[in-house]
């Protein structure tokens, strides 16, 4: 699962999904298109449906899934998202998609442990939050659970607590950029 505002979604998107069914050996990847970061101002916010269909043209893959779902949900924090889904699907293996900048902030995230507690985590290489992100509060208090990124494979396969750390090759698209029109249109 891949969550977040996706104010628009990019290309950046995409290369993390496909990197992510590559070396993690996932099935699919859910884009989960949020309604309103709580984190996050609303003034500048496209509306979802927009975001959505913006999203599905990215997306462009049959292993990706663009939904609405915290909307369908009436959810609107992660943690939430997450029990309701796996009250619903309990012997699916979720794993969370993010970068190293949500890494190094998922501290102000609501119920922040739970969501290591109860899916295993992906993060992906972004810079400049990377290091900052492996000496933070989060990679430090489960550091314990950290499986190398040679044995990724397997984070689906593992009972959470489970988190890696992937040094892809990373996408330039920033959807702060593109809304400041500095970035490539899709």
């Amino acid at each position: 699962m891949l969550g977040g505002s996706f104010n628009p979604a990019h290309e950046g998107h995409l290369h993390i999904s496909l990197q992510a069914l590559r070396c993690l050996a996932l099935d699919e990847v859910w884009w989960l298109v949020a309604p309103q970061n709580p984190l996050k101002p609303t003034a500048g916010m496209a509306p979802l449906a927009d975001r959505v269909a913006r999203a599905r043209r990215v997306a462009g893959h049959p292993a990706i899934r663009v939904s609405a779902l915290e909307a369908d949900l009436g959810t609107r924090y992660t943690a939430d998202t997450l029990a309701v889904l796996k009250r619903r699907f309990p012997a699916t293996r979720f794993v969370w998609l993010m970068g190293a900048d949500n890494l190094q902030q998922i501290v102000r995230w609501d119920r922040w442990t739970r969501i290591f507690q109860w899916v295993a985590v992906a993060v992906f290489d972004r810079s400049p939050y990377s290091y900052p992100s492996l000496a933070g509060k989060a990679a430090q208090r489960f550091a314990h659970a950290r499986l190398s990124a040679r044995r990724s494979a397997l984070i689906a396969g593992t009972t959470p607590p489970v988190w890696t750390f992937l040094h892809v090759r990373r996408h330039p698209a920033s959807a702060t950029a593109i809304r400041r029109g500095q970035s490539m249109p899709r």
